[in-house]
């Protein structure tokens, strides 16, 4: 497989999650494929041997393009949902797939859109990246252009939107029509990242730093099980922040971000299947407890690296 191949190749594997980015950007299917099939040419166009990162890589590109689309509408009436009946909708090398349409749509609902719809550009962006697909501050300002201050503003702004609707979600849980709740914290994703990077790097003192002290973890029996049939050992319940830190500085699980049920989580993928997830809740900026889940019936798990 030469360079070119490899990279395309490289960017079907992400363009799922490319595709429900700009979809939460722009709230229009038809729209969402232009923005991605416009990624892949600037991809084609970029120097890609110095990417280290190729997922991020992809991710500001194809938030950038949802950022210039959006700004760029005119002021007229437009379908906030705009699932497309045919296949005429889709762009040059994306078959069509109607049960990912239908997943997209109904994982954001209509109502989340309509709020949408009422933020300006730059809110709707700082939101959809970081409530919804957990990207850092950091990552946002520098697609933006602004300062992670003016960023996490931002995102705070449109989240007071939605609070303040109709409603609108009032408990941490899965939100009214597909609007994410961030628990009892506006910094739940942010909670998740800081879990995510001190777990991988075995940084003990960073991970205790972010764990409340009286945290519990709780697994449930089908994680119990997967952990015994993997070689680790998954207790049903652990509690303290100390014992929870040992646990996980030396977890050999490798989770990657996900959206569950449309909140912030972590999923373990094993030959590209969700086989259990991480389910947080934050408040305060600490994490209070995690459940492990391997009994996945039910939710909507979408994985975003």
């Amino acid at each position: 497989m030469n360079d070119n191949e490899w990279l395309a190749a490289r960017f079907e594997t992400d363009r799922p999650r490319l595709r429900a980015v700009a979809y939460r950007v722009l709230g229009s299917l038809p729209e969402a494929e232009d923005a991605v099939q416009e990624t892949w040419l600037r991809v084609t166009r970029s120097d890609t041997a110095a990417v280290e990162n190729m997922s991020g890589w992809l991710t500001t590109i194809v938030a950038r393009v949802s950022l210039n689309m959006l700004q760029s509408r005119k002021s007229r009436r437009e379908d906030l949902v705009d699932v497309p009946e045919d296949d005429s909708s889709h762009r040059l090398g994306t078959p069509a797939d109607p049960e990912q349409e239908a997943l997209l749509a109904e994982s954001v609902g209509a109502a989340m859109f309509l709020i949408l719809d009422t933020l300006t550009p730059a809110e709707r962006l700082a939101f959809v990246l970081h409530d919804m697909f957990a990207v850092p501050f950091e990552e946002i300002a520098a697609i933006m252009d602004r300062t992670p201050a003016a960023a996490r503003q931002l995102a705070s702004r449109a989240r007071r939107r939605f609070q303040q609707q109709d409603g609108a979600p009032q408990s941490a849980g899965a939100g009214t029509q597909g609007v994410p709740v961030q628990d009892e914290s506006a910094d739940t994703a942010d909670s998740i990242h800081a879990f995510l990077t001190a777990s991988r790097e075995g940084d003990f003192e960073a991970l205790l730093a972010v764990l409340a002290p009286d945290i519990v973890v709780r697994a449930d029996q089908a994680a119990v099980r997967m952990g015994v049939a993997t070689g680790m050992d998954v207790p049903a319940e652990i509690h303290g922040a100390d014992a929870v830190t040992r646990a996980f500085t030396r977890f050999s699980l490798a989770p990657v971000p996900a959206l569950i049920d449309g909140r912030a989580g972590l999923a373990y993928v094993q030959d590209g299947v969700p086989r259990g997830v991480f389910l947080f809740h934050v408040a305060g900026g600490l994490i209070t407890g995690i459940d492990l889940r391997a009994d996945l019936s039910g939710l909507d798990i979408i994985v975003l690296h």
